[in-house]
């Protein structure tokens, strides 16, 4: 392990002397684009964090955010595991997994929902199918075990994701205001307890690892630096941890994740402007003769650590043991500088808040890109309505879902498969609608607007269920940045995810940033994962599938209004091929969006589906069954392909008994267009500009199970 020329001038002139190794090592990780976040904390200033709900906004393990009604907190945070997914797609998932979950764990929360959001190379590729299906069996055996339900995620195919796909997932928690814990240590003289497994030396330089591009041997070479997990452990760490803070035991915890214990302890006291003493040789281990640096930069899973009062340590070992987790006292939080001792010798003495935050933000050139002409293929209704519906990226994802538990702990009204999942509250009577994902399409064609409208949908399928959102975090994951192209896009993102986040008054809480994410195949598409929650009163949401017993309008579709969209992002032209601009989007997404979740919750509103993947051709094909149908009529002003397949976010499909009332509600808000009928044929009958399309629920349910049929 190696510090740049430039950082190890920096840390030799902080220091008044040469770094020893494990110093070497330490500020090599934690100065690592993974943990500082050097070339993209100058553009992180755009999001806005602040709101009437947050509680603790970016900084610590999770982000804070209260209900409505004031008397519960929920923890939310986000992370990325692309890396060690490409090289152990099972392990690398569901170490992931892990984490997430202990970063709620350090707040003081129980786990109560997990989403993911994954992104693979083209479908037809054996390795993408390879990769998919350990990235699925790692979170599922993980999330499974530990007892967190998966409730809802997000699927891409897309060819830049060929040689590094992108593993992102989310954690919510719960917990009353009494129980909040932060990573910022509180006392000198308290001491620093590990508690969970054994320290070996699986994930050594992760943190590094994950700040490089991908070599064409990384899954060989760099299996050392990915982590293996243990579910069973991390579930008895879930109830020891829910054990220690029920008592008061915890002063400060932190979860350790990259970077290993030294990355924990050291951003524990920094954060609290304190320092620390450590004995590394007081650190359970399961493998013999480690040494300092193995022990301070090692990532293996499930441990936490803990500040604690002096008097509280036993009572702490007694817990740990109850679970049958081990258990160290390991030093103390001091006034001085972050130090490790290691058979009798000091191997690091350090300014903690030095190591833990004084790398240097990186100023990178940026080239915009530019935005791509219309060149629109030629193709017939049928062809490409089969097309589309078949597409591995509109397909139906219960191939996957069906493999997560997403109904324990008892509190999934709506799971996987419809736009949001919605968990009841039941200690409140309160719904909370969960939604996460981005499309790796639209931001190709276009970083800015693409990630605006990655922020619209989310808001939007929170919208359908009848909930408010209350705050969002993101996973913001890029190519090498050192590259003016690829930092271009980047800061496209991040411009537009911001603006719309602030348009929709979201707060961006929290979140995670993974860069370098480069192959031999290229780099991957600027990819913005958000994860966004809302709030509703109850938790019957309306569902996405027709009763058969209303009229079918659709909200918000500029097309249909008489405005020229474009096809542009759109699973349409990325099957037929062509290029074009993207959609423009709805000028009041705000006032959309809040007039949405309203009439969502009518007594009146039997059905509502978002539209955004495969355009409204796929949403009404989504809302088909065997028990109701539809029958709908365009009005041909534009052409079938773009009425039917542009993928303009912030429009809902709605089956109402009152369409009278739906205008009136959305009047200056945004367009409302009948599309026809709901039925009990159990078909979709489609006609528009002279072209009638009838296609039943059983054929379309056939189109839809690309994934199953060629997965199983």
């Amino acid at each position: 392990m190696t510090l740049s020329a430039d950082d190890r001038d920096r840390v030799t002139r902080e220091l008044g002397r040469e770094p020893t190794r494990a110093e070497t090592a330490l500020f090599e990780n934690l100065w690592s684009e993974h943990c500082a976040y050097r070339s993209s904390r100058p553009l992180l200033s755009a999001f806005e964090s602040e709101g009437e709900h947050v509680v603790m906004g970016p900084g610590d393990d999770a982000a804070v955010v209260t209900l409505p009604n004031e008397e519960l907190y929920i923890t939310f945070g986000i992370e990325s595991h692309n890396h060690p997914s490409y090289v152990d797609p099972y392990d690398g998932a569901a170490t992931g997994v892990g984490g997430i979950v202990r970063d709620t764990l350090s707040m003081g929360a129980y786990p109560i929902a997990l989403l993911d959001s994954l992104y693979f190379g083209d479908f037809d590729r054996e390795h993408s199918r390879y990769l998919l299906d350990g990235v699925v069996e790692g979170i599922a055996d993980y999330g499974n075990a530990i007892g967190v339900p998966t409730v809802g995620g997000s699927l891409a195919f897309h060819e830049g994701y060929e040689g590094n796909p992108l593993v992102n997932v989310a954690c919510v928690g719960l917990l009353p205001p009494d129980r909040l814990l932060t990573a910022e240590a509180q006392h000198a003289g308290n001491k620093l307890v590990l508690v969970g497994n054994a320290t070996g030396r699986d994930g050594l330089g992760g943190a590094s690892f994950a700040s490089e591009d991908l070599g064409e041997d990384a899954a060989t070479e760099d299996r050392p630096a990915v982590q293996v997990g243990d579910p069973y452990a991390e579930k008895r760490l879930v109830e020891a941890n829910e054990a220690l803070v029920d008592e008061g035991l915890v002063e400060s915890a932190r979860d350790l994740g990259a970077a290993g214990l030294g990355g924990a302890s050291s951003e524990l006291v920094a954060k609290g402007d304190l320092g620390a003493r450590i004995d590394l040789e007081t650190v359970h281990q399961r493998e013999p003769g480690m040494n300092a640096l193995e022990i301070l930069l090692a990532e293996s899973q499930e441990r936490m650590c803990y500040e604690v009062a002096p008097e509280n340590t036993d009572r702490v070992e007694d817990i740990a043991a109850r679970f049958d987790l081990g258990c160290s006292v390991i030093g103390e939080v001091t006034g001085g500088n972050y130090t490790c001792l290691f058979d009798g010798e000091t191997v690091v003495d350090v300014p903690a808040e030095f190591l833990a935050d004084g790398a240097p933000a990186n100023d990178l050139p940026a080239e915009r890109p530019t935005e791509p002409t219309r060149n629109l293929p030629a193709t017939d209704l049928e062809t490409a309505f089969e097309q589309v519906v078949r597409s591995p990226n509109t397909a139906s994802r219960e191939w996957i879902y069906r493999q997560y538990d997403h109904e324990v702990g008892l509190r999934t009204a709506r799971g996987p498969g419809d736009d949001s999942a919605v968990l009841a509250i039941h200690e409140t009577d309160t719904g909370l609608a969960l939604s996460v994902g981005a499309e790796p399409h639209w931001t190709a064609a276009n970083p800015h607007e693409g990630a605006r409208a990655v922020a619209l949908e989310n808001a939007t399928n929170l919208a359908a269920k009848g909930a408010t959102p209350l705050a969002a975090v993101d996973c913001l994951n890029g190519g090498n940045p050192e590259k003016p192209d690829v930092y271009g896009g980047f800061s496209a993102i991040v411009d537009g995810l911001a603006e719309m986040c602030e348009t929709l008054s979201v707060p961006v809480v929290g979140g995670n940033v993974s860069l370098y994410n480069d192959s031999a195949a290229g780099a991957i598409p600027p990819t913005p994962t958000l994860a966004m929650v809302g709030a509703r009163e109850g938790y019957h949401a309306p569902p996405t599938e027709l009763v058969g017993e209303g009229t079918v309008v659709v909200i918000g579709d500029r097309a249909l209004a008489g405005h020229e969209t474009g096809l542009g992002g759109s699973q349409y032209l990325a099957l037929a091929g062509g290029t074009d601009r993207f959609p423009t989007l709805p000028e009041d997404s705000g006032e959309l969006i809040e007039t949405l979740a309203a009439v969502a919750d009518r007594e009146e509103t039997l059905a509502v589906h978002d539209v955004s993947h495969g355009g409204l051709a796929v949403a009404l094909a989504e809302m088909i069954s065997g028990d109701a149908g539809a029958a709908v009529e365009l009005d041909g002003s534009a052409s079938a392909a773009e009425h039917l397949f542009h993928e303009q976010p912030g429009r809902a499909v709605i089956e109402t008994t009152d369409p009278a009332g739906v205008r009136e509600a959305f009047s200056g808000v945004a367009p409302v267009h009948e599309l026809g009928t709901a039925t009990d044929s159990g078909r979709l009958d489609l006609a528009i500009d002279g072209t009638e399309l009838s296609v039943s629920a059983d054929a379309i349910a056939e189109r839809r199970s690309t994934l199953e049929h060629t997965m199983d």
